[in-house]
């Protein structure tokens, strides 16, 4: 845990979450709740909207819930325009500005230059995060049920080209295993291909079950050889004082999860 980020976000006022996992000091992330915007409705407080230049009635109040997050970044974020699907967006020093600009259709992002805010959008998908230990390369994902099957962690792990045993994630906070319900497509898009899966799912009535995003993204990437993984302790769906959740109020704001790599100071000359 980054324990300046940390103190930072507790001084604001702010119950935004630090990860709790074993990377280097040069790495930060967090992940926003619900609380410290200006949006008011289903979307209070902090809505920070689409990926996308946010228009309409709600985007001012979006606008200054981006300025408010932009406040502990050292730069401004990529944003990605999510899909659901396994594309992964490699950003670096010659594509960062043209990708803030723009936001790539992709649901994950690995970089390996300092200051380039990686970044996604939940309201019940996963927000996974990736670091190798030496803090050189990291990665996030957005993981919902769709890019998990479609095999998002398993593409993001390929970008990072960082031995597996070198990799550390964490896992935010999505819809927990006690809420989320789903029926036959969702249990067949992932036991079809691997029936010991099926114990990360627990029936419920006829044809429905609940299914634990958490453990299956921990048994995809133990599969890969990712083991330092962490995080995985929160419901979005039941914890409505503090996260949104699109299955809860499909009227909702979005949260954000985000990671950079913080550059090297320079000493100073004796």
């Amino acid at each position: 845990m980054n324990d300046g980020l940390a103190r930072r976000v507790a001084d604001a006022g702010l119950d935004w979450i630090i990860p709790d996992w074993e990377v280097s000091a040069r790495v930060h992330a967090l992940s926003t709740t619900r609380h410290g915007g200006v949006s008011s409705g289903t979307q209070a407080t902090l809505d920070l909207g689409p990926g996308s230049v946010p228009t309409g009635a709600a985007a001012a109040s979006i606008l200054e819930n981006r300025r408010t997050l932009a406040q502990f970044l050292p730069a401004p974020p990529v944003w990605l325009t999510q899909r659901h699907e396994a594309d992964i967006a490699e950003i670096d020093a010659s594509n960062a500005a043209a990708m803030m600009a723009s936001p790539p259709a992709a649901d994950a992002a690995v970089t390996r230059e300092p200051n380039i805010v990686l970044c996604v959008r939940t309201a019940d998908c996963l927000p996974v995060l990736f670091a190798d230990r030496a803090g050189t390369t990291i990665g996030i994902a957005h993981a919902g049920w769709r890019g998990l099957a479609a095999g998002i962690l398993e593409a993001t792990v390929a970008t990072l080209r960082c031995a597996p045993a070198e990799i550390v994630g964490w896992l935010g906070p999505a819809i927990g295993p006690r809420s989320f319900e789903v029926g036959r497509d969702v249990y067949d898009a992932f036991c079809a291909a691997d029936a010991d899966v099926a114990r990360c799912f627990r029936a419920h009535g006829d044809g429905k079950w609940f299914a634990d995003l958490y453990e299956i993204a921990r048994r995809r990437l133990a599969r890969l050889g990712v083991r330092r993984v962490t995080g995985g302790d929160y419901c979005t769906m039941l914890e409505a004082a503090r996260f949104f959740s699109y299955r809860r109020e499909r009227d909702t704001g979005r949260m954000a999860t985000l990671i950079w790599i913080e550059a090297e100071r320079l000493s100073p000359l004796s």
